[in-house]
C-alpha cells in the first residue's frame, strides 16, 4: 500500500513557537501548513485535506477547544492533538474526551516533537490502512473472490476460472496451508456444477485398509465391521466434484482402482459385483513434488497425467507479502465476533515482518489467538507466539532457502538441466539432487 507524504496543519497565535515548530517539521521532511490566526482555520478545512493538526490550547479570539470543534465536524478524520503548557492539562484531558488523539505538554524540545509525531503517524497510517483493507475486503467478499492481490496467484486463479466449467481434472500445488482446498471450493462454484455435491477426501487422513470402501463404498459383509451397505465418496459426488486432497499419499493399490473412475467412470463397491457409473468432475491437491513420485515409481504415471488435465501452482505466503495485511484484517475481522479489534503499529510491524512458513493457516491460527487474548480489544506483540516475536531477523531466508529460489529461477529460463547446470557452475548430477532436495 502506497505511503502518501503526511499534512500536518498548526495552529498556534504565538508566532515565534509556531515558525519554530514550522523549522522543526520541515527539517524531518514534512512540509506543515501554519496558521497564526485561529478564524482562518474553517476556510483552510474547506480547502485542504490534513492528516493531524496540532492545535495550541490558549488562543484568541478562538481557544484549541473551538478549534477542535471545527475540526472533528468539518474534517473529522483529522487526527487533532493539543499542545498545552503545564497548568493547563486538566484541560487538554477534558479536550481528549471530546476527540483529541493526545495532548503535547509545552515546552517541548525537537526530538520530542519529532518522537511524538512518529507515533501519531505511525498510528494515523494504521487507521487510514485499515480503512482501506476493510473497504477493499468488502469488495472481494462481496464478489466471493479469494482474498489476494499477488500477481502470480491472480493469474493462477484466472486459469482456474477459464476451466471450471469443463469436465477436465484439475491439480492443485502448493505448501500446506496455502488454501488448495479454497481454490478447489473456487472451481466448483464457478462450474457448471455449482449447486451439486462437492465432496472433499484426505488421501493422508484415512488409513489405507479403509481407503478403497470410503472412495467406493461396501456392501454388508464385505469386511469384518461391514454391518450394512455403504456409499462411497465417488457416489455421494455423483453429478458434482470430489476433492481429493494429499493425492500423493495415494497408496499403490488404490491408484489403478482410482485410474479406472477416471477413464472408465464406473467402479464397484468392496465386496460387489455390480459396477457403477458416476459422473464427477476430479481435483486433486497435493503439498508433494509429484514429478519426483514419478522418478521414484511410488506414484503411476498414468494416473498422474489423468489428474494434471490442468495444473494450479499456489505461491506460498512468503512469496505474496502483499497480502499478509489484506489477510490480516480479514481474520482479526472473522474471529472479532462482537467486539471491535485493532492491531498495535508494534504488533503489526511484527506481524508483517515475519515469514510465516506455515502460510495463510498459519497467520489465521494466529490472529484467532490474539483475539481471543486481547481482552482489551488492541492486539499487542505480547498476545503473539513467542516464535514471532523473538524472530530476530523475521524477514531474512535461510541459505537453503536462497539456494532453492536460485535454482528454481534457473530452471525456469533454461532448456534442459545441462543448460541449468552449466548456469549454476554444477554438475547435472548435483543439479538432479538439489531438485529432488527441494522439491523442485
Amino acid at each position: 500500500m502506497e505511503r502518501k507524504k503526511p499534512k500536518i496543519l498548526v495552529v498556534d497565535d504565538e508566532k515565534n513557537i509556531l515558525n519554530t515548530i514550522g523549522i522543526c517539521f520541515e527539517s524531518i521532511g514534512i512540509d506543515a501548513t501554519l496558521c497564526a490566526k485561529p478564524q482562518d482555520v474553517l476556510h483552510l478545512l474547506q480547502n485542504h485535506v490534513f492528516d493531524i493538526a496540532f492545535v495550541d490550547l490558549k488562543m484568541s479570539p478562538m481557544d484549541g477547544i473551538e478549534i477542535l470543534e471545527e475540526i472533528k465536524q468539518y474534517s473529522p478524520q483529522t487526527i487533532v492533538i493539543i499542545m498545552t503548557a503545564h497548568g493547563s492539562v486538566e484541560t487538554a484531558v477534558a479536550a481528549i474526551k471530546k476527540g483529541a488523539h493526545d495532548y503535547l505538554q509545552k515546552p517541548f524540545d525537537f526530538e520530542e516533537l519529532k518522537l511524538f509525531t512518529q507515533k501519531v503517524l505511525a498510528h494515523h497510517q494504521l487507521v487510514h490502512e485499515v480503512a482501506e483493507l476493510r473497504q477493499e475486503l468488502a469488495s472481494m467478499q462481496g464478489s466471493g473472490e479469494i482474498i489476494t492481490r499477488n500477481r502470480t496467484l491472480i493469474e493462477q486463479l484466472d486459469i482456474a476460472a477459464r476451466v471450471a466449467e469443463s469436465a477436465i481434472s484439475i491439480l492443485v500445488e502448493g505448501e500446506s496451508g496455502t488454501g488448495k482446498e479454497l481454490v478447489a471450493h473456487y472451481i466448483h462454484k464457478k462450474s457448471n456444477r455449482a449447486d451439486k455435491p462437492f465432496i472433499k477426501v484426505n488421501c493422508a487422513a484415512i488409513p489405507e485398509q479403509l481407503l478403497e470402501s470410503e472412495l467406493f463404498g461396501h456392501v454388508r459383509g464385505a469386511f469384518t465391521g461391514a454391518l450394512k451397505d455403504r456409499q462411497g465418496r465417488f457416489e455421494l459426488a455423483d453429478s458434482g466434484t470430489i476433492f481429493l486432497d494429499e493425492i500423493g499419499e495415494l497408496p499403490s493399490a488404490i491408484q489403478s482402482k482410482l485410474l479406472r473412475v477416471l477413464q472408465t467412470k464406473d467402479f464397484e463397491r468392496v465386496g460387489e459385483n455390480v459396477t457403477r457409473k458416476v459422473d464427477v468432475r476430479v481435483i486433486s491437491a497435493t503439498n508433494r513434488n509429484l514429478d519426483e513420485a514419478l522418478k521414484e515409481g511410488s506414484f503411476r504415471e498414468d494416473l498422474f497425467y489423468r489428474l494434471n488435465g490442468v495444473r494450479i501452482k499456489l505461491p506460498s505466503l512468503r512469496e505474496r507479502p502483499e497480502d499478509v495485511p489484506l489477510l490480516l484484517h480479514h481474520f482479526l475481522k472473522k474471529f472479532s465476533k462482537d467486539r471491535e479489534f485493532t492491531i498495535s503499529p508494534e504488533a503489526d510491524k511484527v506481524l508483517k515482518a515475519y515469514r510465516w512458513s506455515g502460510n495463510v493457516r498459519e497467520l489465521e491460527n494466529v490472529i484467532e489467538r490474539a483475539a481471543l487474548l486481547a481482552e482489551n480489544g488492541v492486539i499487542e506483540p505480547a498476545h503473539l507466539p513467542e516464535e514471532i516475536c523473538h524472530s530476530s531477523t523475521p524477514n531474512a531466508l535461510s541459505l537453503e532457502e536462497v539456494e532453492k529460489l536460485q535454482i528454481k529461477k534457473v530452471l525456469q529460463i533454461s532448456k534442459d538441466y545441462d543448460e541449468a547446470a552449466h548456469i549454476l557452475g554444477v554438475d547435472r548430477k548435483t543439479l538432479l539432487n538439489k531438485r529432488k532436495k527441494f522439491g523442485l
